[in-house]
């Protein structure tokens, strides 16, 4: 037989300092955050004595490259983008932290090569977005943007032709995530009717009902809301043919990432009155920052 003796010797209080001591300084530590984070987390790591560098826009790759040399952490929204280049060349790099729903900004597979952790915020801003779209969705179904234009024009057109309550209208949600399903609750306690399509099968929350496919969807909602990442399966996934199977004088809003909708079909729609309107809070390009020459097919 074999037999093993272990000793287990307590930790002298020396060591336990010594192991204290040799944890890396907070103040040593560099972390770079992109993009307008809010207040509240810069306050929070200068607290803690970390270095914070802020830019309140996006950084393309280059100057990506040319800054993370030396960051240990970065943290970023959806416009500034990890690539494998950026990777390679932060060596000190920690982790990545997203401040948003999404990772498809990050090359995860290049992170998790240099093993550098990703984290992401999954619940950050699904209310706001879901409070947003109840607001558009009204703000479309009384066609306030068109009023609106018509009061700054000098012109006085008191009429509800064209507007209607969003009671009883069907809402069909593609992307029935952490975002989907609250909204599907907001819209269902204004007299909504809720219909949903996800890849993954998903439970319905309250009175609402899962379509068997999406072009199920298309054809029944009144307005149709996107809440779907960035893949290769949801580039293009609305296209002309997909908008020309929703219902005449329906609404279509996406919330989820530009490249998704092809903008191009969408505006040929809105032209030709097939679509009642459009709600479109993300674009195929943005500007890396905030800007007044900024141009798109949906103008005019």
């Amino acid at each position: 037989g074999c037999f093993i003796l272990v000793l287990q010797v307590p930790l002298s209080h020396e060591i336990m300092t010594e192991v204290v001591h040799t944890s890396y300084p907070k103040s040593k530590i560099k972390i770079l955050l992109l993009e307008n984070i809010h207040p509240a987390a810069v306050e929070t790591f200068k607290r803690e004595n970390f270095q914070i560098e802020c830019i309140a826009g996006a950084l393309t790759e280059q100057q990506l490259i040319e800054k993370i040399h030396d960051v240990h952490i970065v943290g970023i929204r959806s416009k500034s983008r990890i690539t494998a280049p950026v990777i390679a060349v932060a060596k000190r790099l920690l982790a990545i932290g997203c401040f948003c729903i999404g990772t498809d900004q990050v090359d995860l597979v290049a992170a998790e090569q240099a093993g550098i952790p990703v984290f992401n915020s999954p619940f950050s801003n699904s209310r706001s977005v879901a409070e947003l779209m109840i607001g558009e969705i009204i703000s479309l179904a009384r066609r306030l943007p068109d009023k609106i234009q018509e009061m700054h024009r000098g012109e006085w057109n008191k009429s509800a032709k064209g507007c209607s309550e969003i009671r009883t209208k069907t809402l069909g949600i593609i992307g029935y995530g952490h975002i989907g399903t609250q909204l599907s609750v907001l819209a269902e306690s204004m007299g909504m009717h809720v219909l949903f399509y996800d890849v993954v099968r998903m439970m319905p929350i309250g009175n609402a009902k899962a379509a068997p496919d999406m072009n199920t969807l298309l054809q029944t909602a009144d307005f149709v809301t996107l809440h779907v990442p960035d893949t290769e399966s949801t580039r293009g996934m609305i296209g002309a043919e997909q908008i020309g199977m929703m219902k005449k004088g329906a609404f279509l809003l996406n919330a989820s990432r530009g490249k998704v909708v092809d903008i191009a079909a969408l505006a040929s729609a809105l032209r030709s009155g097939h679509l009642g309107g459009a709600s479109v809070d993300v674009y195929p390009t943005e500007p890396e920052e905030n800007t007044k020459a900024w141009e798109s097919v949906l103008q005019g």
